[in-house]
């Protein structure tokens, strides 16, 4: 062990010891008269040390807010008679071995205890179920927290644990791992009820008492190995512990096994032992998609049969993406399987910790270089493409991802970080055969650059840059590091030699042997370049992620945004990390994280209201982006459906554009009678320095915006624009939407390529636009999402309007530990929260690329609108959509190549 590793550990307790929390300048005093000790430690590694204790010991874990229905409270008061065992070395794994701050254990003791309150208590007596969900964020240790809800679950008296890992071999062996390790207390890879089981994670703090494991690290559930132990359920003097994979063959055998074995006849065929089910990835094959393969509304069913198999049950599910759960019928019944999964007693929200790397940091500010944008794959690697699809060559970008990705280890080396994971994320096709030839390319690659770094990485530093691959890494290094990190060139050439020595590309889908093995080299630490696909969209955690490279092309909410397996947590290596992806992709991830956290913002405000989990399902039924998640849950193939949605406090807009001639002049012309229709009532339009986002009129009367609407053709594929259920709405709101802000939005400058356009009393700057997927007559900007620029909401609202909501967000942001910037990208709902007119936005748009000249081109019309808070009951109108234009738009399913 190196000295700077000595020194960490010797910090660590004296710093966690202290009754306060410890400042920038005591954890600098306390490694300095320690340092002293070890004097191979550097300046730079001792300050490096100093930064890494600030970011974990003031890590911030804010309370989980929750929806419940009306509910006896049961564990405060047994608590006192509670031994809590299994919770208490559990508790002490997380301090001592894994490291977690006082402060977010002590919050993760008051969530699991929330969630445990929920759940029934394991001793009343006579049959109960309750049903919750719990909301995570994308790798953010949801894991960790449904342990500690097992844990304590164990203690209060809950005696069977089933616990459902996924559809994947490979995510089941990682959280049965995981359970091992911090409940279990042994390693499970020997299988069940193996002798001389090495004693691991709980097991070293204590040992005398452990739960029986009925699967294994190397095995999921089989009737025959679990008849082995012997023993009914009930006879077993510690809870019994099931961790299987969502697979139909499976849930199948398990029930079977069950019934056979441990129900009771007098009880009417049912088990008596309080049973707990926790559903990981719950929004993921639990659902009753009926429009799916049979499997899925098979698995459906078969979770619902195990669950009615007990007379005393509760099941939780967790999920990153819980719209499809929360959009689930709750009066879906059924006599023989008993309800169906929607959470009706309980939901929690789970908060990230402060040092959470997610959509916020990621994503919220496009000044950033995290997210590096992918332009040159379409020749070479699609979107979409079939499985027979042959690689030739690697794109340029994913050269350079890959070339980021040895630098990044260079640098953590550099900063002390040698004996620990490093892992590249690659996730470009869903078809195994693909995922192969990219490994084979990666690897190909990685020898490339090895080979050079082996032969001249040693060389004097001008010898060394006549190497086209060593000239090629300093090039990269300059576009990524230089300006961002605290190392110089010459350092990191000096540590490429240990960086690329030990790198394993590996395909990880159902059809390679290759296996993420982070647990067996824990010691000296991993690092792979992990190709894949669904296999890596679900559940999988990659440690020491520092670069990603993502080209898919699914716009399902659960399925893009799960892909997301950048998200985690970063300390020390954060601004190292990078994401390669195409700006489409990025506008779509974008828009669900801020789906997601309206979600959040929507539970926290109906908690203070008091409202019950049902309440909460119907609120989000009415959300606009039901629309992109409703065929996933309720169309059968070709079906029309009809969906009731609300706009109050809400932004829509135009994302599919008609572009026949016919359409660009009668769009035009409906704009030209609009601007002479307000004109003619004496207005005039404000802009420059109070309006640099174009031209607005204020006041405008509803009869006017009405009268545009009519007038304009709207595209059928943009389907939150349909003309009449939006005047619909603004018909049932007279009275708030009276009067409106109409904006016509126009650069600040022209170029000598820019579209100008002139309409009565006024001249625009058309914004350009690139068209995504378009045809000859039609331009689509949906995987975009945003038509209009980010911050544009702001419009029309007074100074002290925008100063107000912009400090409580900014107040809310620096609690939750992403304080630190001098500048805010402010994410446009919440000026809905004060506007108090609506704001009409209508876009001239050039549309082409960054470079070409548009000077001479027609431009296209769209349109956005910012709806305001309603002070009324909520009002829905009715869509109708269907689900030929549902996948022709948003395409198909995204699953690999053989099924899962």
């Amino acid at each position: 062990m190196s000295e700077l590793e000595l020194l960490r550990l010797s910090v660590r307790p004296l710093i966690g010891a202290e009754a306060v929390a410890p400042t920038p300048g005591s954890i600098r005093e306390t490694i300095a008269r320690l340092r002293r000790s070890y004097p191979t430690v550097t300046d730079r590694q001792a300050e490096d040390l100093a930064i890494n204790f600030e970011e974990t010991i003031g890590i911030r874990l804010e309370p989980a807010p929750a929806l419940s229905r009306p509910f006896k409270p049961w564990l405060d008061n047994r608590k006192p008679e509670v031994d809590w065992y299994y919770w208490k070395r559990y508790r002490e794994f997380l301090v001592d071995q894994k490291g977690f701050p006082p402060q977010v254990v002590a919050e993760i003791d008051n969530d699991t205890d929330r969630i445990v309150g929920f759940l029934e208590d394991p001793m009343k007596a006579g049959p109960w179920d309750r049903r919750g969900m719990v909301m995570g964020h994308v790798q953010s240790g949801k894991t960790g927290n449904y342990i500690g809800v097992v844990t304590k679950a164990a203690d209060a008296g809950y005696r069977v644990i089933i616990v459902i890992a996924g559809v994947q071999n490979k995510l089941r062996n990682q959280t049965q791992d995981r359970l091992d390790e911090a409940f279990v207390g042994c390693d499970t890879g020997k299988g069940i009820g193996a002798s001389g089981s090495q004693p691991i994670g709980v097991g070293l703090v204590e040992s005398r008492r452990k739960p029986y494991t009925f699967t294994a690290a190397v095995s999921d559930f089989n009737k025959a190995t679990a008849s082995q132990v012997g023993i009914p359920l009930r006879k077993l003097p510690e809870p019994a512990l099931f961790v299987i994979k969502k697979e139909t063959n499976i849930l199948r055998n398990l029930i079977e096994w069950l019934t056979t074995h441990n129900t009771h006849y007098l009880h009417a065929n049912s088990i008596t032992e309080p049973m707990l089910m926790i559903d990981d990835e719950a929004d993921n094959a639990s659902i009753n998609i009926k429009r799916h393969k049979d499997n899925v509304s098979t698995i459906n069913r078969q979770l619902r049969k195990l669950l009615s198999l007990f007379d005393r049950s509760a099941y939780v599910g967790y999920t990153a993406t819980p719209f499809a759960n929360i959009l689930i019928d709750p009066d879906d019944d059924n006599v023989q399987l008993g309800e169906d999964l929607f959470p009706r007693d309980f939901i929690v929200s789970l908060n990230a910790p402060s040092n959470y790397f997610g959509a916020e940091y990621v994503f919220a500010d496009r000044r950033t270089q995290v997210v590096q944008e992918i332009d040159d794959h379409r020749e070479l690697l699609p979107m979409s493409h079939m499985k027979e699809y042959s690689i030739t060559k690697l794109p340029y970008s994913l050269q350079e991802a890959v070339r980021t990705f040895l630098l990044a280890k260079a640098i953590r080396m550099i900063r002390g970080q040698c004996k620990v994971h490093n892992s590249m994320l690659v996730n470009v096709s869903r078809f195994t055969s693909v995922q192969r030839q990219i490994r084979n390319e990666v690897h190909a690659f990685v020898d490339q650059v090895a080979a050079s770094i082996r032969i001249n990485g040693a060389r004097p530093e001008h010898e060394a840059l006549l190497d086209p691959e060593i000239q090629a890494l300093s090039g990269t290094f300059k576009a990524q590091y230089a300006d961002t990190v605290d190392v110089c060139w010459h350092e990191v050439l000096t540590q490429l030699v240990d960086a690329v020595g030990a790198i394993r590309v590996a395909e990880i889908n159902s059809k390679s042997s290759d296996a993420l093995m982070y647990s067996e080299y824990q010691e000296s630490g991993w690092t792979v370049i992990a190709v894949g696909g669904f296999s890596l969209s679900r559940g999988l955690t990659l440690e020491g992620l520092s670069v990603s490279y993502v080209l898919r092309r699914s716009m399902m909410y659960d399925t893009l945004f799960q892909m997301g397996r950048w998200f985690g947590y970063r300390d020390g290596y954060r601004d190292l990390c990078r994401v390669w992806m195409p700006d489409e992709a990025r506008g779509w991830y974008e828009h669900i994280a801020e789906s997601i956290e309206e979600l959040r913002e929507e539970l926290v405000q109906m908690e203070r209201a008091k409202a019950t989990p049902q309440e909460f399902g119907l609120k989000v039924r009415s959300h606009p982006d039901w629309l992109m998640v409703t065929a996933r849950n309720k169309m059968g193939t070709g079906v029309t459906h009809r969906v009731k949605i609300g706009l109050a406090n809400r932004f829509v807009e135009t994302t599919v554009l008609h572009r026949t001639r016919s359409s660009l002049e009668g769009n035009l012309r409906a704009v030209g009678e609009f601007v002479a229709a307000m004109t003619s009532l004496g207005g005039a339009p404000s802009s420059g320095q109070d309006v640099p986002e174009g031209w607005l009129f204020r006041n405008v009367p509803v009869e006017i915006v009405d009268a545009f609407l009519v007038r304009f053709k709207n595209h059928p594929n943009s389907p939150l624009t349909e003309t009449a259920p939006v005047r619909r709405y603004i018909a049932s709101r007279t009275t708030e939407l009276a009067n409106w802000d109409v904006l016509f939005a126009s650069r600040r400058k022209p170029t000598p390529k820019s579209l100008l356009y002139e309409l009565p009393g006024l001249q625009l700057v058309c914004q350009r636009r690139e068209p995504g997927t378009s045809e000859d007559d039609t331009v689509s900007f949906a995987q975009n999402r945003r038509v209009a620029s980010r911050g544009v909401e702001r419009v029309g609202l007074s100074v002290s309007q925008r100063a107000k909501v912009e400090d409580e967000w900014r107040a809310k942001a620096e609690a939750d530990g992403r304080g630190g910037k001098r500048t805010w990208n402010y994410p446009d709902r919440i000026y809905r929260k004060v506007r108090e007119r609506p704001l009409l936005i209508i876009h001239l748009l050039a549309i082409g690329g960054r470079e070409e000249d548009l000077s001479g081109e027609t431009p296209v019309v769209a349109w956005s609108i910012s709806f305001p808070s309603t002070s009324g009951s909520e009002e829905t109108v009715e869509y109708v959509v269907n689900q030929i234009w549902f996948q022709d738009f948003f395409g198909g399913d995204d699953w690999d190549e053989d099924g899962r």
